[in-house]
């Protein structure tokens, strides 16, 4: 059976300034995610973990090397091959630490707006929304305003939020940091249910070290290499 592959990264560089102010931040990373696979970013603070990650999530392109997204050749060097904006709205969803619920919707119209801004009716959105909380199991919070929600729960809406538009790909960068060790497992393990039965490729960047197993493979950086 052949595998899909959600993104793959070939010789990324990123340097930042020129001359006695260069700097580094990425060299040469090559890096293959498949669909339905979750995979691990660890490192130390300053290690390159968030620039890969931006970089991924065509939010700062690299200096050098390309980035394909499925199929698709999305980033080439700094050049941009496609509409960046609309493509990532439609393939990638993001997690990140804060949840970054907008506070006066309720957690099913955080959702629902993720796929109206992509011109899915209301109805239909609403539909999708309602089915990924029941997937979630966060149904009963649907009309619920973020701050009445706990950190996890405001998570697992973050994730809702990320799978709206069946993305085949998630990025998720320290998603588990303001949580305690029990719902950071739990938000651990949302990812590699998502990755397994949804088919999706997530790349999850953390520190959290007690949740490692949920991954399929880990990857190191460190001085802006990966390992």
């Amino acid at each position: 059976m052949t595998t899909e592959i959600a993104i793959e990264v070939s010789h990324i560089s990123k340097i930042y300034g020129s001359g006695n102010t260069e700097v580094k931040a990425m060299s040469d990373i090559s890096l293959t995610i498949s669909k339905g696979e979750v995979v691990g970013l660890l490192g130390p603070s300053g290690a390159g973990k968030s620039t890969l990650l931006t970089a991924i999530g065509l939010i700062n392109p690299p200096t050098s090397g390309q980035i394909k997204i499925g199929t698709v050749l999305v980033m080439d060097g700094p050049l941009e091959m496609v509409d960046i904006r609309e493509f990532r709205r439609k393939h990638i969803g993001y997690v990140f630490q804060k949840a970054n619920l907008i506070p006066f919707l309720t957690a099913l119209e955080n959702v629902q707006i993720a796929l109206e801004i992509n011109d899915v009716h209301h109805k239909e959105a609403r539909k999708r929304a309602i089915e990924l909380f029941e997937y979630l199991g966060i149904e009963e919070r649907k009309d619920s305003l973020p701050h009445q929600l706990s950190g996890g729960q405001q998570q697992r809406v973050a994730v809702a939020r990320a799978l709206a538009n069946k993305p085949g790909l998630i990025l998720a960068d320290e998603p588990t940091a303001a949580l305690d060790s029990f719902r950071g497992r739990q938000v651990m393990e949302l990812f590699q249910k998502v990755a397994h039965e949804q088919g999706a490729g997530v790349l999850v960047v953390t520190h959290d070290h007690r949740s490692l197993d949920v991954f399929d493979r880990t990857f190191e950086m460190e001085d802006g290499t990966l390992n």
